[in-house]
């Protein structure tokens, strides 16, 4: 048989990640004992509630069925208290949230729901691979606007102004932000709602980040009028240790709410009911739960992170937040994968070379803190043994 792939698969090359683990699991085989500071994956598991109502419900003989496209009820309800208590921002539970099986779906079906083939969208540099990836996989083009450390990791507003917009129809915006750390900003926010409603452009913020050592989380939806404008995704996989659980969601006026629940709903027959239901438990989770899980727990990783980066002789802006840190290489390395690849074989560490995250990123690398305190000493052991 004659069988080409899609023409659409020229557009984009195998996640780095996927390709990367590969690599990192034959070393691993071959008995190499790699430590990875890469991915961004909680390793802690939810909270005890979480896991005790997940038991308790799929133990039922009545919660096997499909579910609702839109979710149910009390997991909406609960997303709508977590922003209530979290952000002070009021949302209609029925209307203006969907839950999201993760926000890679929500870039898809949000991108599906807002933009045509042959459409502009407006994707940070540095920023998450996906929002290029399923960008160019659905037929749009790809504006880049550029993020610097001289701006704070901010939009460029005059830069962006000065730009054709023609045929722009969204803008992917990530505060706190991925991979640099920078923090949200209500100045930017309020730019955001304003360049949104000024060139009649969607402005979608991907906010997973806010409760992770950070003390004044902020949502875009603070802003008047930016559910008007703007959409915000959230998910439960970082800041509630659930990467797995596939939980997440996005908030905005109840018409695009319908118009992506148009999209989600010929794609999916809703989330297993007793998972939906231990999410709405996780978003009860005590405030002492989250200070030891994400402030105090990632602030000592943090700490260590922070000797790693010096070891390797980069340097970094310690106002960053996240859980990850983001940190400028040398100027003797011809790029960061050259970094990289020297960490993992012969120090036996995985670390993000920053520029999958695009032109941007690459005088950069990147180091998760989702591994154990002792495996983040033995990391930095490993790097200050090599360097001797």
């Amino acid at each position: 048989m004659q069988i080409q792939p899609a023409d659409r698969l020229n557009a984009v090359q195998e996640y780095y990640f996927s390709r990367k683990l590969k690599e990192v699991a034959r070393l691993n085989a071959e008995g190499r004992d790699i430590i990875s500071l890469a991915i961004g994956s909680p390793d802690m598991p939810p909270s005890p509630q979480t896991i005790v109502t997940l038991c308790e419900q799929a133990r039922r003989a009545d919660t096997h069925g499909y579910q609702p496209t839109v979710g149910i009820p009390e997991l909406r309800t609960a997303m709508a208290g977590f922003y209530k208590r979290i952000y002070g921002v009021t949302l209609a539970p029925a209307t203006e949230i969907q839950p999201l099986i993760g926000s890679k779906e929500g870039i898809l079906h949000t991108t599906l729901a807002l933009a045509n083939v042959g459409d502009r969208v407006l994707v940070p540099n540095p920023g998450y691979p996906t929002y290029t990836s399923l960008t160019r996989l659905l037929g749009c083009e790809i504006v880049n606007y550029d993020l610097r450390p001289e701006n704070g990791w901010q939009p460029d507003f005059a830069q962006l102004e000065a730009m054709d917009l023609t045929g722009v129809k969204m803008m992917w915006t990530n505060y706190p932000n991925m991979p640099t750390g920078a923090d949200a900003q209500m100045a930017t926010y309020e730019r955001l709602v304003r360049f949104a409603n000024d060139h009649n452009i969607v402005v979608v913020n991907d906010n997973p980040y806010s409760l992770i050592i950070n003390r004044r989380p902020q949502s875009i939806l603070q802003v008047d009028g930016a559910k008007e404008a703007c959409i915000e995704f959230n998910s439960m996989s970082k800041s509630h240790n659930m990467p797995g659980w596939r939980v997440g969601m996005l908030a905005t006026n109840a018409e695009w709410v319908r118009w992506i629940l148009r999209v989600k709903s010929n794609i999916d027959s809703g989330t297993f009911r007793p998972l939906q239901l231990a999410a709405a438990e996780a978003y009860n989770n005590s405030d002492a739960w989250h200070e030891e899980n994400n402030i105090r727990n990632y602030a000592r990783r943090r700490a260590i992170a922070e000797e790693i980066m010096t070891a390797l002789g980069c340097t970094f802006d310690k106002q960053q937040v996240g859980m990850f840190l983001w940190g400028r290489i040398p100027d003797h390395y011809t790029d960061c994968e050259q970094l990289t690849e020297q960490v993992l074989h012969h120090a036996r560490v995985f670390i993000t070379p920053g520029f999958i995250f695009g032109s941007n990123g690459s005088r950069y690398v990147r180091i998760s803190l989702c591994a154990k305190d002792d495996k983040m000493r033995e990391a930095l052991s490993r790097i200050l043994e090599n360097k001797e």
